[in-house]
């Protein structure tokens, strides 16, 4: 998930994800630029697909053709598509995860950012964001400009399969006076200052967005993709399917 390339010494999402592969228990913690923490046991990144959450499952199914995986972490949707017969790219700003991600048997996993995606990796039918990476669109700005250059990424029936998360979803008081907070400011409410950390690990501080399915419709709206489905759960998150359509 990590939204900005890394040095190794500042890996703390790949440092925890190669401590869970060697078998070791791992806590990442994720701050927030207003002081709130959160922790995250990152053997999730692990699961196998039985026991994915119903949408995550059912989101496999929209995947087509040649699949890049944006944010792979320890690869396991990229793995599920692998042995699904897909040729999988995966891609991560974590040096460590992808040393996880090939430790793993993924075929293909480069050391990139989502901002920074080469367009030597060719040309892709569908683009996977899983594990809430519909975040990295990261606000109305980079969110547009990212899904324009997906565009120029894909073929012409190209496809994002991505997972988010509503932020009204959560009526936490700390929650609900951040993104009161951050419509104050003219920002989406739901985006988000944050920086990962695990033992003496930390990245710099980044931006990640939790958007709406509506709020999605309105930011892909100027853009040549549209919504074509919304795959619920019994939480506020949700995957995305996009498709490429007339831009409005």
């Amino acid at each position: 998930m990590s939204a900005r390339r890394v040095r190794e010494n500042d890996d703390p999402f790949g440092h925890a994800l190669l401590a869970r592969l060697k078998g070791s228990p791992a806590i990442s913690i994720i701050e927030r630029d207003d002081g709130y923490f959160d922790a995250e046991d990152v053997s999730h990144y692990f699961a196998e697909y039985p026991s994915w959450p119903s949408q995550q499952r059912e989101a496999m199914d929209f995947v087509h053709g040649r699949v890049l995986d944006v944010g792979c972490g320890a690869g396991r949707h990229a793995l599920h598509l692998q042995s699904r017969g897909h040729e999988v790219v995966g891609i991560d700003g974590s040096p460590l995860a992808i040393e996880v991600c090939r430790a793993r048997g993924l075929k293909r996993a480069e050391v990139q950012r989502v901002t920074r995606i080469s367009k030597d990796l060719g040309n892709f039918s569908t683009i996977v964001m899983m594990g809430n990476n519909l975040g990295l669109l990261g606000g109305r700005g980079r969110g547009g400009w990212l899904l324009r250059k997906f565009a120029r990424l894909t073929t012409e029936e190209g496809r994002i399969v991505a997972e988010g998360t509503d932020p009204s979803g959560s009526d936490d008081p700390f929650h609900r006076r951040y993104r009161e907070t951050n419509v104050k400011r003219g920002r989406m409410p739901g985006r988000i200052r944050m920086r990962l950390r695990y033992q003496v690990h930390r990245t710099d501080w980044f931006d990640y967005l939790l958007l709406s399915p509506s709020e999605l419709h309105e930011l892909v709206a100027p853009t040549s993709w549209r919504v074509t489905e919304i795959l619920e759960s019994d939480g506020p998150t949700y995957v995305a399917v996009l498709t490429k359509g007339s831009t409005t």
